[in-house]
């Protein structure tokens, strides 16, 4: 039996899928500038035209940008995978921020799940580090630094997750996260101590993935977001109960004034 002969793969590929791997799994995120050719070379232990040679194949693929002078950099617009005009339209009605929920409770749920059992010590860190900078960072005034912060919290458990499809499936969301997450806090700032109730959602979630406890991690990743999705609703049942009582007022005040004008003219007609 004879077999086919095998071929050698060239160094260039090998740097182009070693960079590629690298983008996916997050290493190297969008908008984000590459070490500096000779640095990069020198890492990998390649020369620096093989180098080069697998910069121009991820350039020509759409997956780095060159700037004159300024290096080579990850395509931001890999960032923006769930970004269409349906998407920002729908951001606009308030029954997607609903459906939105719903999608994070099944991939937050299942992200958290997978990073209880996958992260590593250095995912741990960050993690320790993202809540740090959301607990001590409490901006009440200022909801969209606030959204930042816990969106970056969000995420660092999707990297720790070791998923590339999770990952980059809610990095894609990201900005709606953001602007969901502004949402929801302009409302739970006006509520006392909501703040101090979703610190500790976001530490027993922590807290889980540290100790490894995949299953608890999931859990409390779901009742995070179904607590978040309660104060929405009774929110809205309570804008929905002041509008009825306003077009109430409104109906009653009316009705008043039209039974005076109607008694101040059978008055005023002659007998």
């Amino acid at each position: 039996m004879s077999y086919p002969p095998l071929r050698q793969q060239r160094l260039a590929d090998v740097i182009t899928e070693r960079l590629e791997a690298m983008i996916l799994e997050g290493s190297l995120k969008p908008g984000q500038r590459l070490p500096p050719e000779r640095e990069l070379a020198e890492r990998f232990g390649v020369s620096r035209p093989s180098l080069r040679e697998a910069i121009q194949k991820l350039a020509a693929r759409g997956l780095l940008t060159s700037r004159q002078g300024g290096g080579n950099f990850v395509n931001e617009t890999l960032n923006s995978g769930y970004i269409d005009p349906l998407l920002e339209m729908l951001s606009r009605h308030n029954e997607f921020h609903l459906d939105l929920l719903e999608f994070r409770d099944a991939m937050e749920g299942i992200s958290a799940y997978y990073a209880a059992l996958r992260s590593t010590p250095a995912d741990k860190a960050v993690l320790i580090q993202r809540f740090e900078e959301l607990d001590s960072g409490f901006v009440g005034a200022n909801p969209a630094q606030e959204a930042k912060l816990d969106a970056a919290f969000h995420l660092a458990i999707a990297e720790a997750a070791h998923n590339v499809l999770l990952l980059h499936t809610i990095r894609g969301i990201f900005h709606l996260l953001e602007q969901s997450i502004v949402d929801n806090l302009a409302h739970f700032f006006a509520k006392p101590d909501s703040r101090s109730q979703l610190m500790k959602q976001h530490r027993a979630l922590l807290d889980a993935i540290l100790d490894g406890r995949a299953e608890d991690a999931r859990s409390r990743a779901h009742e995070h977001l179904v607590y978040v999705e309660e104060g929405l609703l009774e929110i809205a049942r309570a804008e929905t109960r002041a509008q009825r009582a306003l077009r109430r007022a409104q109906g009653t005040a009316q009705s008043t004034t039209q039974s005076t004008n109607q008694s101040a003219s059978t008055s005023s007609t002659p007998a």
